[in-house]
């Protein structure tokens, strides 16, 4: 009889049933997370990039976050970047950086990045990335009169350079300069004729006046006594000849990201512009593209073979979210409302090229 109470008492019981977690909202791009990976995304494009400028972060367009186990996360960005005014070699930190404005011809970056997120401690697996300059034609519209980016390899660009750096070199009692890449040029065709450049450079072994005697014999100096700078100039072409230059030597650096690529030579009679250009960065080109450094298909989500076709993916996600907002202006809400945004793309830092 007991047995059979304690059975209908059992029976009776209510049955609980385990409660599924509520799934992980999306990360959204402003989120402070994603803005961390993104620094450590950005610091890590621009230490391993081996020629032309530091890149800024303008937006994070997207972020996928793949839980691998126990505080173990893959990390997928797309990212927007623009070129500042900092060359690569510069010790300047890119917190310090000026972004370049849109007036001057601006440069942008789009840069995929996988990371890893590993107890806490953020690491970047890969990185592809491209970067190109803004159309003119989006830059003469807002700014008729401005110069715009010229070829690297430009022979009014190349003339201003080596007359630059003979010009340097002829008045500094310092080493004796050497041209290591064309980072940037500008013409400027009206009212007045005018050519201005940037440009890299490394001290050698020998003073300025030593090369007078024997240009040849200067070799540029070994990694531990290295000593890169950075020169613009600007030549006056017409209708009289005017040269202004400023070259400025950063001073040896310990720890020197630059991963210096020698490439075409330039040689004119009486004249040395050995330029560290790769052949495919100087032929009519305007920028130094970041695909030259970063071009690794395991950055980008939809080329990894290491997750299932089926998972979500990011944009997946940031469509949804802008159907959700959407389906949020169709029901009644209260008065003073506001629809929560989108989880991406992230807000604009600078300016939308």
């Amino acid at each position: 009889m007991k047995a059979l109470v304690a059975l209908i008492l059992l029976v009776q019981l209510p049955i609980h049933k385990a409660v599924p977690a509520a799934p992980t909202a999306p990360l959204g791009c402003d989120d402070p997370e994603a803005e961390a990976a993104a620094e450590v995304a950005v610091s890590y494009i621009n230490s391993h990039s081996h020629h032309g400028y530091k890149f800024a972060l303008n937006r994070i367009d997207n972020i996928r976050v793949l839980p691998q186990g126990l505080n173990n996360d893959i990390m997928f960005l797309e990212l927007d970047l623009l070129e500042t005014t900092c060359h690569i070699l510069s010790p300047t930190p890119l917190a310090n950086c000026t972004v370049r404005s849109f007036t001057q011809h601006a440069v942008e970056g789009d840069c995929d990045v996988k990371l890893q997120k590993l107890d806490g401690k953020l690491s970047v697996l890969a990185s592809k990335c491209h970067s190109d300059a803004d159309s003119s034609e989006d830059v003469l519209q807002l700014c008729p009169g401005c110069p715009l980016l010229a070829s690297l390899n430009n022979t009014e660009v190349l003339t201003t350079v080596t007359a630059a750096l003979n010009y340097h070199n002829s008045k500094t009692a310092d080493a004796y300069l050497r041209l290591l890449e064309i980072g940037r040029a500008q013409i400027q065709a009206h009212p007045v004729h005018i050519v201005s450049v940037e440009f890299a450079v490394a001290a050698t072994n020998c003073s300025a006046e030593e090369a007078k005697d024997n240009v040849e014999a200067c070799q540029l100096l070994p990694d531990d006594q290295s000593n890169f700078g950075f020169c613009t100039a600007t030549m006056v072409m017409s209708p009289s000849k005017d040269l202004k230059v400023d070259c400025q030597l950063y001073g040896h650096q310990t720890q020197t990201v630059f991963l210096f690529q020698p490439g075409v030579t330039y040689s004119q009679p009486g004249q040395d512009t050995s330029a560290g250009l790769l052949p495919s960065v100087v032929q009519g080109f305007t920028n130094h593209n970041l695909r030259l450094s970063h071009n690794s298909p395991a950055a980008s989500e939809s080329s990894s073979s290491e997750f299932p076709t089926s998972m979500l993916s990011a944009k997946s996600v940031a469509k949804r979210a802008v159907a959700e907002v959407a389906q949020h202006d169709k029901v009644p809400h209260p008065v003073g409302f506001v629809p929560p945004p989108p989880p991406c793309p992230g807000k604009i830092r600078h300016f939308k090229i």
